[in-house]
C-alpha cells in the first residue's frame, strides 16, 4: 500500500508539473507595453540558462544571446526594427544569433580543419538560435514576465550586426524583448490544430480546409479592424499586399542575403 502511494504521489506531482508548463504556453501574449522595472541579473541569468538546456545541433550550440540593457545600445537598435517602442521600453532586449565563430575557434585552437562556413551550418545554427529563444521565451513566462518576438531582425541585418560588432560567422536571427507586463494584451488567434497536423503523410488542402483553417482568424474583431483600416477586402490581402508583400520580401531577402556574405556564411 505504502509503494502503491508513493507512486500514485509521484504520478500526480509529475503531471502537475507537465500541466502547468503546458498552461504557461498556452496563456502566452505578445507584450509591448513593460513597467519600468528592471529584472534581476539572477533571474535573467536563470532564464538565459534554461534557453541554454534547449536541444541543438550535435551539442555544438552554434548560437550566442545578446543581452542589452544599456539605453543608448537600444536607441541605436530601435530603426533596425522600425522604431517599435518596445526596443527602447523594454528593460532587455534579448538578440540571439546563429554562431559558427566560436565552435570554428575552438576547433582551429585544437588542430581541427573546422568547416563551418555554409549554408549547411547556418541553418543548423539559426535552427540551435530559434530553440534556445522558445526555451527563454517559456522561462521568462514562467516567472511573471511577459515577452514580444520581432520579425524585424533579419530585415535590417546588417543595421544589427554594426551596432551589436557580431564578428564574420554570426548572423542575428531573432529578438526578444523582455520586462514585467505593464498591459493585459490580448491573446493572438491561432490556426487549429486540424490546420497544422498532417498524420503520416502531408495531406493537402482542399479550399474547405482552407476555408476552415483562416475561420477564427478572419473572424477575429481585431482582424476586421486591419481589414478596414487597410481598406481591403479581406485579411489574406492584408497579409500578402500590405504587411508581407511580394516588393518588400524581395528586397529585405537581398538585404538578409548581403548580410549573410559580409558575415562569411554565404
Amino acid at each position: 500500500m505504502l509503494l502503491q502511494w508513493f507512486i500514485a504521489s509521484w504520478l500526480q506531482r509529475k503531471y502537475k508539473k507537465m500541466n502547468s508548463v503546458i498552461e504557461t504556453i498556452n496563456a502566452h501574449k505578445s507584450v509591448r507595453r513593460y513597467k519600468k522595472q528592471a529584472i534581476d541579473k539572477a533571474l535573467l541569468n536563470e532564464i538565459i540558462n534554461a534557453g541554454m538546456r534547449a536541444s541543438n545541433t550535435g551539442n555544438m550550440q552554434l548560437y550566442s544571446i545578446i543581452a542589452t540593457t544599456d539605453d543608448g545600445v537600444k536607441e541605436q537598435l530601435a530603426p533596425a526594427h522600425f522604431n517599435q517602442p518596445m526596443i527602447t521600453s523594454a528593460p532587455v532586449v534579448l538578440t540571439f544569433c546563429a554562431d559558427v565563430n566560436r565552435f570554428t575557434k575552438w576547433c582551429e585552437m585544437r588542430n581541427a580543419d573546422a568547416g563551418f562556413y555554409n549554408a549547411e551550418s547556418l541553418i543548423s545554427a539559426f535552427v540551435d538560435a530559434s530553440l534556445a529563444a522558445q526555451n527563454v521565451c517559456i522561462a521568462a513566462e514562467a516567472n511573471g514576465l511577459g515577452i514580444c518576438y520581432l520579425g524585424t531582425t533579419t530585415y535590417n541585418a546588417k543595421q544589427i550586426v554594426d551596432v551589436l560588432k557580431l564578428p564574420k560567422g554570426v548572423v542575428p536571427v531573432t529578438t526578444v524583448t523582455v520586462g514585467y507586463p505593464d498591459e493585459d494584451a490580448p491573446m493572438s488567434s491561432r490556426l487549429p490544430l486540424t490546420a497544422i497536423l498532417h498524420e503520416e503523410t502531408y495531406h493537402d488542402y482542399s479550399e474547405k480546409d482552407i476555408c476552415s483553417a483562416f475561420e477564427a482568424m478572419e473572424n477575429d474583431p481585431n482582424n476586421e479592424k486591419f481589414i478596414r483600416e487597410n481598406n481591403k477586402q479581406n485579411l489574406a490581402q492584408v497579409f500578402a499586399e500590405v504587411r508581407y508583400s511580394k516588393a518588400n520580401n524581395e528586397f529585405f531577402s537581398k538585404e538578409f542575403l548581403d548580410a549573410l556574405r559580409g558575415q562569411g556564411m554565404l
